[in-house]
């Protein structure tokens, strides 16, 4: 067998790399084993952050406004300070704007009909505009908000509020309301559930008086510069407010309970923590194998095979090994996914994270055979003679 000095591609080595790994397949089983489980575990980890932070923001990202107007100080959309509703007429004086309304978002209790509270965020929408109305309708619709009392909520939370059918009458902040229309899928991540009705209704459930809001929200003129605008609006409220764009203010609310609050971290050290698992099954795997066919390589060292062909075998072996081991994890993520589609956290798998997750098994499973690559570069061709 002649080794090319080239580089072109070396022959022999898939089929030699692939013969390496069944040649005990009760190895090659615990590697594919080990491998999957990190696919698995780096895919749920990444999959619940990216989650989460889709549901951190989720209320800014489904309203059709272009900018918010935020307390001074305020680092998220779920916790903030009143602003003077008189704002709002104020916003749609400034060059650029089409139109504001005012957005409110106060906590408030929720009495369950078999005794206990449970706490809910009132999302209080202006009807006539409709910015911020929920989606994702499963029964009812937004039009039923404009009857006294009446509130949306998500399914999801149903049993959670002791909730079992359109059209119960129940009691929030001791006041009656009646439940009229259900949307799926709406989820909060401080999981005190978003509950909707008219800004006018809001005002009856929480404690905010009714010259205040907690929002301005501002939609841009077609064609209107969005950075000139938001400017405008800064200079009008000055430092007792911030003027965000949707964008903005979604990164700042993933961020504060991503990062602030350590829960994006956790999620990252257990998606690391499968990274490194991975990397010492593969490449104690690897190194076994490698082991084990000493004799064989010293003989191709002997032969005149280049350090190129081996480590090209043992690379060989680490990507055939990472394209199995992914495809399974990535199909138990993907089930994993949609066995949590109705639940209350979610796991997002997302094309990018699907890529994301092929890179770190390729990396993993190289990883793993550098010690391997090592071991054979330092094989004495004599010792085959011996």
């Amino acid at each position: 067998m002649r080794f090319p000095r080239t580089h072109a591609p070396l022959p022999g080595t898939t089929l030699l790399a692939w013969r390496n790994l069944v040649h005990d397949r009760a190895r090659f089983l615990g590697t594919l084993v080990g491998i999957v489980f990190s696919v698995v575990l780096m895919g749920a980890q990444c999959g619940l952050l990216v989650g989460f932070a889709q549901t951190a923001s989720t209320l800014i990202d489904h309203t059709r406004a272009d900018l918010w107007i935020t307390a001074v100080g305020t680092t998220n959309v779920d916790i903030a300070a009143g602003l003077p509703r008189r704002w709002v007429f104020q916003a749609r004086e400034i060059e650029g704007v089409a139109d504001a309304t005012p957005y409110t978002l106060q906590f408030a209790f929720w009495r369950k009909p078999t005794g206990g509270n449970e706490s809910v965020i009132m999302v209080g929408v202006d009807l006539g505009r409709r910015y911020g109305e929920p989606w994702a309708l499963a029964e009812g619709s937004v039009e039923d908000l404009q009857q006294d009392g009446a509130v949306i909520l998500d399914r999801l939370y149903m049993e959670k509020l002791g909730v079992t059918n359109v059209g119960q009458t129940i009691e929030i902040n001791n006041r009656r309301a009646r439940v009229v229309g259900l949307t799926s899928g709406i989820r909060t991540f401080t999981q005190s559930p978003y509950v909707f009705t008219a800004a006018d209704n809001a005002h009856h459930y929480t404690f905010l008086p009714r010259d205040q809001t907690t929002y301005v929200l501002v939609q841009l003129d077609a064609g209107a510069d969005e950075a000139a605008v938001k400017a405008r609006l800064q200079a009008r409220v000055g430092t007792r407010a911030t003027v965000w764009t949707r964008a903005e203010f979604s990164r700042q609310t993933q961020r504060y309970w991503l990062v602030t609050t350590g829960a994006g971290a956790a999620l990252l050290l257990a998606a690391s923590l499968g990274l490194v698992v991975g990397v010492v099954i593969v490449g104690q795997t690897l190194y076994a194998t490698t082991i084990d066919r000493l004799p064989e390589y010293a003989t191709l060292r002997a032969m005149g095979a280049p350090n190129r062909y081996l480590y090209t075998v043992i690379l060989k072996q680490a990507a055939i090994s990472a394209a199995f081991g992914y495809a399974l994890g990535l199909l138990a993520v993907g089930v994993l996914a949609f066995a949590m589609r109705d639940g209350n956290i979610a796991l997002a798998l997302p094309p990018m994270l699907v890529v994301v997750l092929a890179a770190l098994t390729a990396l993993m499973c190289g990883l793993g055979a550098v010690v391997s690559i090592r071991r054979v570069l330092r094989i004495d061709p004599t010792s085959v003679f011996a």
